[in-house]
């Protein structure tokens, strides 16, 4: 029964996430179980294509992105994909009416992975239109339920949100993009006279859209809200640690939050939420 094939794509879906993000999967467990599952597919689904291009040196990796693309429309046409992860993602895809345009802009932006290596700041809006902000859409549609005027309401501080998050992976990874994959996303940048000015300069940026999407979280269904708000403190952590080191240690090595420190930031955003604090 498909049924069977179905539960088995979700638990891939969700063991990737649980795999490649610990901070995402915690955070997604304080989600209403009932929309759980249709947010384990979206991140299945963009982390498998952000695989595609970071990680499969040794294999075409602009032919596995272009099967990718081919068969993500293919399973949202026919409502079913043998791929596990493409299999759960057309589930929710359909389900909840996520935009295909979100969809092809999000691939379009894994594809600019394969060739770019330096951005302008026309390029960089986009990318991060298409790698970022169309994937808090995605989600949006799933936190929403239908309801498109709320939707609309909250889309500009969704996009905001997946911007901030993708800015500050960006940041994180300043040293591996450029020494592992020749990359650098922050437009007008160059990472030989990478210094304290260019480092404030782009906090500066990461920011501004933590501060224009917290409102938006405010206003998230109760069922969302949580979860949301878990993966904002995280991110916002990691920010404000980011930002206490020096611009060349950042060069130098991924920072990161200790689990230990993970888990307490958690229980005191359960402890705010529990107290109709947030």
């Amino acid at each position: 029964m498909k049924t069977i094939f179905d539960q088995v794509s979700l638990r891939t879906s969700r063991q990737l996430t649980r795999t490649y993000s610990t901070s995402f999967s915690l955070a997604i467990r304080f989600l209403d179980r009932k929309i759980q599952a249709p947010v384990y597919a979206v991140y299945g689904f963009v982390r498998l294509a952000d695989e595609i291009v970071d990680s499969f040196h040794d294999y075409d990796k602009a032919e596995l992105l272009a099967g990718f693309r081919r068969d993500t429309f293919l399973a949202l046409d026919r409502g079913i994909s043998v791929n596990p992860v493409l299999n759960s993602f057309q589930e929710a895809a359909n389900r909840y009416k996520i935009d295909r345009e979100l969809i092809g802009a999000f691939l379009d932006s894994m594809e600019m992975d394969l060739h770019k290596q330096r951005y302008s700041q026309v390029e960089y809006e986009k990318y991060i239109l298409g790698s970022a902000e169309t994937v808090g859409l995605m989600c949006l549609h799933i936190f929403t339920d239908a309801d498109k005027a709320l939707y609309e309401n909250l889309k500009p501080q969704a996009m905001k949100l997946g911007s901030a998050f993708q800015k500050i992976n960006f940041l994180r990874d300043l040293c591996s993009d450029y020494n592992t994959l020749g990359r650098t996303y922050f437009p007008g940048t160059d990472i030989r006279t990478w210094d304290e000015a260019t480092k404030r300069r782009v906090e500066e940026d990461i920011r501004a859209d933590f501060s224009a999407a917290f409102d938006g979280i405010l206003k998230l269904p109760r069922r969302s809200r949580f979860g949301v708000y878990v993966a904002y403190m995280y991110y916002y952590s990691l920010f404000r640690k980011i930002r206490s080191v020096p611009a060349q240690r950042v060069l130098q090595e991924r920072i990161r939050i200790p689990n230990g420190r993970k888990y307490a930031l958690f229980l005191g955003s359960y402890l705010r939420h529990s107290f109709n604090l947030l």
